[in-house]
């Protein structure tokens, strides 16, 4: 099957997953359905991303929120700003939404040209390192992000090209779009040549530069994508909860996004979305019935980790004998979903 073909394939789907879910938007009146799915867009961003450098890459990132947060952050500060609203008036969203994403890409390449070098165990403590450096910053600096109490005030949503974020309904339409334009590029990436580089790099870094790939630019360029990709998802969680807060750069957010991947499946493309969901059903499930969230939470993902061993997903596609014969094909487990 050529690249173009795949590609066609994965544009399509991703077409007709816009469509549903706008659909969703319009037909579901309960406000519900459509918050749920605004929290697993923009954490199902993050895990997404953070399994671009674990599953594609092998870089195991302790820290991988820090961008999350950024993005929410300085998101939430442009829109704040009577100067940056006055200067880019109905623009405002859309300057703000690049812009942001702009500031946590220098920031990361930053951080990147740092830890890329390092092996596995060093780069995971420093990632973490660089998280909680930007959370002391954050928690400290109260005359600009709030402190401990975050952004408060809620954020500007001027109206642009006739859509109005402060329209629940509109809000939910934009952040699906830009969902679903995030993991077409990440699925993009990963059959990309990039992607392959990235695998090779992972499995057998010498045999990668013997080849004459260029393992560092390959992974600050996958660091740096990654990260600028997590903070499109503190950016829709921003719009949603017209804030931002410091909590979604304190350690034990990348260490949520670790167990919904964990849950899905570390080598499926689509594994840590559905990791995703399921880490939000099980919160809230267990917020119903009972006042030990973390404990009773905690208890369920350890179950399940330990007896599925390698994600749901994967677990499934074992059982029902599919991932047998795509490997059969020569097809690895992080082309074909």
């Amino acid at each position: 099957m050529s690249g173009f073909t795949l590609f066609k394939k994965d544009i399509s789907i991703a077409l007709f997953s816009m469509i549903i879910l706008i659909l969703i938007g319009f037909f579901v009146e309960h406000p519900w359905p459509k918050d749920f799915l605004i929290s697993i867009f923009s954490f199902g961003l993050l895990a997404m991303s953070l399994n671009m450098l674990i599953g594609f890459a092998g870089m195991v990132s302790f820290g991988h929120a820090a961008f999350f947060a950024l993005g929410g952050y300085a998101f939430g500060l442009l829109l704040q700003s009577e100067s940056f609203l006055t200067n880019f008036g109905a623009l405002s969203i859309i300057v703000a939404f690049f812009v942001s994403i702009f500031i946590t890409g220098i920031y990361s390449a930053v951080i990147g040209a740092i830890c890329v070098r390092l092996n596995e165990i060093y780069f995971a403590f420093l990632t973490l390192a660089f998280q909680m450096f930007l959370y002391s910053v954050i928690v400290s600096w109260v005359s600009l992000t709030g402190g401990d109490q975050g952004l408060m005030g809620g954020i500007a949503r001027p109206v642009f090209l006739g859509i109005d974020l402060s329209n629940s309904l509109h809000r939910y339409t934009f952040c699906s779009v830009i969902f679903v334009i995030c993991i077409l590029l990440l699925r993009i990436l990963n059959k990309s040549n990039f992607g392959y580089s990235l695998r090779l790099i992972r499995d057998n870094q010498e045999r990668a530069e013997f080849l004459g790939i260029r393992v560092f630019r390959v992974k600050l360029i996958c660091f740096i994508i990654a990260s600028m990709v997590a903070s499109v998802g503190g950016i829709i969680m921003t719009l949603f909860t017209s804030g931002a807060y410091p909590e979604w750069a304190f350690w034990t957010q990348s260490g949520e996004a670790i167990f919904m991947i964990m849950l899905g499946g570390i080598s499926i493309f689509l594994g840590p979305l559905v990791g995703t969901v399921l880490l939000r059903l099980i919160n809230d499930v267990v917020q119903m019935y009972s006042s030990h969230t973390e404990l009773v939470t905690g208890i369920i993902i350890m179950i399940v980790v330990l007896g599925l061993r390698k994600g749901l997903v994967e677990y499934l596609l074992e059982k029902t004998g599919i991932l047998k014969k795509k490997r059969e094909f020569g097809e690895t487990s992080t082309t074909y979903i």
